[in-house]
């Protein structure tokens, strides 16, 4: 087995891997350094936990020339979480090499921070596509003398419609620069890219990483969106983890779950890309100290993410694929030691479900929660329109469509209550007809009669009339 001082990589950078707890190259940075070293051009076909990260920074930050005035590496990712981390990555292999400065550029940030930033001297810069191609216009980022371009998770910037923006930027660089292309698929767009811009590439493709470990127990249970934050809370409650990860889809859903945690009194923080990197060590330091019981997160901001201790995992929106779903729950489950994996999804959501499942030939047990009932996507957004106006209907039903213990006991308190009104309603009923019949009797009585005294012969009268 290769280690990385025989693929090329200085003893420098291998003592600051190893302080950061890598010693092992995984199969695709074994597979990609060398070539890059040789200034190659790379096609690698990788998905996300592979350590595609240091496949491509390690060989850059071998070739990388001190205190040059001029950006030397361009790496372009599909999201401001991913740039974000890429660059965290840069800043801990960089920490002892003086004259290499590293900054990520991306919307939502103060562009006037980036321009200050951008005007010392910085030999890599990580951003998106968007972002990058502001500031080439406003002639603040100039690619001129770059040596070095990295396209990552390239099938994502696909996805998102950013091909065009990339073809933008590419074209701005030299063609003498070196090239390196990652992406988990190879879609025809990506290959005709890499025909265009590409010379001569070595293409490289390390298997799919295997599912998940053994010691992880998984479960996923078939709830709505609108219950999972009471359902959270009560697992949280029942299951008392010592230490746990809760995985949101957006960075908006993260901080939104976080209040709500929070206001319960549980020991939580949140992990996102919008954090400051001082604040994002804070938590993480937190979280290893057992401060923090709960860490909610999301996908790439806990990419990495290796806490001892970590007893539970909930998926609170679905990840989207296969390789997603690997690495979030091997958050627990380490070292030999036992891990619980809680899958949230609902209708919509099960095709997801059922893809992942295929993928990595595994069988996922399921519960309701809720006792939610199967019905497609329409239903169910039928069910969530309707709000406050109607109870939902898994709230009523019980296990294997039974009617639960609790909706047993309202059916019976309602049935007594509508039994007593009925009483209530045939009493004051035959008290309204006692008194019509004494008002017709007061009535036919004779003037100057007690009220309810039986008129003088009125027995005799009847009779009389009856014969």
């Amino acid at each position: 087995m290769a280690d990385f001082l025989s693929l090329g990589i200085s003893k420098k950078v291998v003592e600051q891997l190893a302080h950061n707890g890598i010693v092992i190259p995984t199969p695709i940075q074994e597979a990609a350094i060398p070539h890059v070293l040789k200034n190659k051009d790379i096609i690698a076909q990788a998905q996300t936990g592979t350590g595609k990260t240091l496949a491509f920074l390690l060989p850059v930050l071998e070739k990388i020339v001190p205190d040059s005035p001029d950006v030397q590496a361009l790496i372009v990712t599909p999201t401001r979480e991913l740039a974000l981390q890429i660059t965290s990555e840069v800043k801990k292999l960089i920490e002892d090499m003086d004259g290499v400065e590293a900054l990520a550029v991306y919307g939502g940030q103060d562009v006037e921070k980036q321009l200050k930033k951008l005007k010392r001297y910085v030999q890599i810069v990580v951003g998106t596509p968007g972002r990058l191609l502001d500031h080439i216009r406003r002639e603040t980022l100039s690619l001129g003398n770059i040596s070095f371009l990295v396209l990552d998770e390239a099938d994502q910037m696909l996805h998102i419609g950013f091909l065009n923006e990339v073809e933008d930027i590419i074209r701005e660089t030299p063609r003498t620069r070196q090239t390196m292309l990652f992406s988990a698929t190879m879609p025809d767009e990506i290959k005709t890219l890499a025909k265009k811009h590409m010379n001569a590439p070595v293409n490289i493709q390390v298997e799919k990483k295997q599912g998940p470990a053994l010691s992880v127990k998984q479960l996923a249970l078939h709830t709505t969106d609108r219950a999972k934050q009471g359902t959270i809370i009560e697992l949280i409650e029942t299951h008392r983890p010592y230490l746990a990860v809760i995985f949101c889809r957006t960075k908006r859903r993260v901080t939104k779950l976080f209040g709500i945690l929070k206001t319960h009194g549980f020991l939580c923080d949140e992990l996102h890309g919008d954090l400051s990197q001082a604040k994002r060590e804070q938590v993480m330091k937190r979280f290893r100290d057992g401060e923090v019981q709960l860490l909610i997160a999301t996908d790439v901001a806990a990419r990495g993410l290796d806490v001892e201790g970590v007893t539970h995992v909930f998926n609170y929106d679905i990840p989207l694929d296969a390789e997603s779903y690997v690495h979030r729950i091997g958050r627990t489950g380490r070292a030999g030691m036992k891990g619980l994996a809680i899958t949230f999804y609902s209708s919509a959501d099960r095709p997801t479900l059922d893809l992942i499942e295929k993928e990595l030939n595994i069988r996922i047990p399921k519960q309701n929660i809720g006792n939610v009932e199967t019905k497609g996507p329409k239903e169910e957004r039928k069910q969530q329109q309707r709000g406050s106006k109607s109870k939902p209907r898994e709230e009523t039903r019980g296990e294997k469509g039974r009617p639960s213990k609790r909706t047993k006991e309202q059916g019976s308190k309602q049935r007594d209550g509508r039994r007593t009104e009925e009483k209530k309603h045939r009493d004051s009923k035959q008290k309204g007809n006692a008194t019509a019949s004494k008002g017709r009797r007061n009535a036919g009585s004779k003037p100057g009669t007690k009220p309810g005294a039986k008129p003088s012969n009125s027995r005799t009268t009847v009779k009389k009339k009856r014969r």
